[in-house]
């Protein structure tokens, strides 16, 4: 249809609306990085730097041990690290070798290892020290056949190695002595010992799974994503040509989202291999200390998460710090409230932008345009050689401009599927589109907008409430730090609305404040009847808010209340 291309008319001139693709496996685009850029800066780490060049041997040697412990194509390396130079190597290195890399989130409790590393079938992972007695307890219950292990330690400069131990026992109350064994391997030793030759192993950019990315499991157990060499060099393209003032040797890159997610491993790992970035490695967020690395480090491309921004707009010391050097940030995760928007681009003078994406689409489909006009609460126009449509919930065919239904994406960094769920698979993929579970329109000039999960959609009194658009008006008011709303159950209305709300430091409002705020803004059924006043609310590793995690709490409180009468 003519109607979905329409947003190419959009694009300015340095955008182009197709792009090629090297048909390449994703390693031998940091090869070419390294024979090109080899003595630039790729990696900054808590005061350590390793040049291109450095970085690629490392990865090689990583690949020549990896096939030295027997493995071959196809087997699946999970990688269990914090934001580390050691996690790039072990992510590029695996590839190198032939491997499927199984991103493993850190902070996974035993259960959660347990099934992630049993459903992929790993027969190895890479950890730090401190997670071995977690991997240790269920690593009978899996195929893990070896395990990797390094440290924070292993990649900090003198005098920080010696120092870091006792920072280590103080914050965890604990310290890991790793021998090795027949199963276990030491980082640093494997470094110290394994030659950087390593044998090349054929890959089919297109057929061959590069990531199994595992979904969030907000609906039962989460789900391997199977994405592609190609899928992964199609985005981080993508991504390239969008951000086009960029110039390639000379960018810094701030790497705070977490490449155990596929939104930082692309828009930030990635994307620097490509254009031979400098990475600013921080291993988890911490406000003051993103703050006095900008002030320090320079970096000029900022990807986050809305939280992430609001947590440095909120921080008291925030005016003590120069935030200049940032002049480009796309925001994922989550929608980006207006208000977050306006204030972080007048501190920083830089440009910020929402876009969207899931893990089945590598994950980026849309984005505003940074240098050029962008429509506010908007996630953009679909990115070059990605198609996007709006179709009926129940018929599944395309609507008009500004009727809401399902977004469809269709493009080459769509996944191959999930990973041994060929019925998932079917219900998710149709004739190539992806269907994204995500409400939302089209406008006129062909933006798109999101208004909500299909799954988060509130009904009460036969109303249909979406809770962005509730939440949007929530964040307008000064005291409000963090807000997300939700349906709780209601004996009268079926479900009614309830925020949860995080005040900023030193405010303070009530619930009759807020309700006029909200009827002052909102229709009356879409206006909360329940506020709850939080210190915190709990957040996936890339900052992105719960909200499905709260609705199962009302819901156990409501059972509990059912058994109890």
């Amino acid at each position: 249809m003519g109607e979905e291309k329409r947003w190419h008319d959009l694009y300015p001139n340095e955008i182009p609306t197709s792009l090629s693709y090297d048909e390449r496996p994703l390693q031998d685009f940091l090869k070419d990085t390294a024979s090109q850029y080899g003595e630039k800066k790729a990696l900054y780490f808590m005061g350590k730097e390793l040049t291109f060049a450095e970085l690629y041997e490392q990865a090689s040697k990583f690949a020549n041990y990896l096939q030295g412990l027997g493995v071959e194509k196809g087997a699946r390396i999970a990688i269990m690290l914090p934001n580390s130079p050691q996690s790039v190597i072990a992510y590029y290195g695996s590839l190198m070798a032939g491997a499927i890399v199984v991103q493993t989130n850190p902070l996974y409790t035993e259960r959660e290892l347990e099934y992630q590393l049993t459903d992929s079938g790993s027969k190895i992972i890479v950890c730090l020290d401190i997670l071995v007695p977690r991997v240790t307890n269920v690593k009978k219950a899996t195929q893990l056949e070896h395990m990797i292990v390094t440290g924070i330690k292993d990649y900090l400069p003198f005098p920080k190695n010696l120092i870091y131990p006792f920072i280590q026992k103080r914050q965890y109350n604990m310290v890991v002595k790793v021998e090795e064994s027949a199963d276990t391997h030491v980082w640093t030793e494997i470094m110290d010992k394994a030659q950087v030759e390593y044998e090349e192993v054929f890959v089919d950019p297109v057929e061959d799974v590069a990531i199994l990315q595992y979904t969030g499991g907000t609906t039962g157990y989460p789900k391997g994503v199977m994405l592609s060499h190609r899928n992964l060099v199609a985005n981080a393209k993508m991504c390239e040509a969008w951000i086009y003032e960029m110039k390639k040797g000379e960018d810094i890159i701030l790497g705070v989202l977490p490449f155990f997610h596929v939104y930082g491993m692309t828009a930030v790992m990635n994307i620097s291999i490509f254009t031979a970035s400098k990475m600013i490695l921080l291993p988890k967020f911490d406000a003051g200390d993103v703050l006095k690395t900008i002030h320090k480090q320079k970096p000029t491309v900022f990807p986050g998460a809305p939280t992430i921004y609001i947590g440095l707009l909120n921080h008291p010391d925030l005016n003590k710090y120069d935030l200049s050097s940032v002049n480009a940030c796309i925001s994922g995760s989550a929608p980006l409230p207006v208000e977050v928007q306006e204030k972080f681009e007048k501190v920083t003078g830089g440009k910020l932008v929402e876009g969207y994406g899931l893990t089945e689409s590598s994950p980026v489909t849309h984005a505003n345009f940074i240098y050029e006009k962008r429509v506010s609460g908007s996630i953009g126009v679909p990115w070059p050689d990605t198609d996007a449509k709006i179709l009926n919930m129940e018929t599944y065919e395309e609507v008009e401009a500004g009727e809401i239904g399902e977004l469809a994406v269709k493009g080459p960094q769509i996944m191959m599927g999930y990973w041994n769920r060929p019925d998932d698979t079917e219900n998710t993929l149709k004739d190539g589109w992806l269907l994204t579970g995500d409400l939302g329109y089209m406008d006129e000039n062909g933006y798109f907008f999101i208004v909500d999960r299909k799954k988060d959609m509130i009904i009460a009194g036969g109303y249909n409430i979406y809770p962005r658009e509730v939440e949007e008006v929530l964040y307008e008011h000064e005291a409000i730090q963090e807000v997300v709303v939700a349906g709780v159950p209601d004996p009268y209305r079926g479900e009614t609305v309830k925020a949860y709300v995080v005040l900023k430091e030193g405010f303070h409002v009530t619930e009759e404040e807020l309700n006029t705020f909200c009827r002052e803004r909102l229709a009356a059924y879409k206006v909360p009847r329940i506020y709850d006043f939080r210190d915190e609310l709990p957040k996936t590793a890339v900052g992105k808010i719960l909200r499905r995690q709260l609705v199962d709490e009302e819901k156990s409180k409501a059972e509990q209340q059912v058994s109890t009468t």
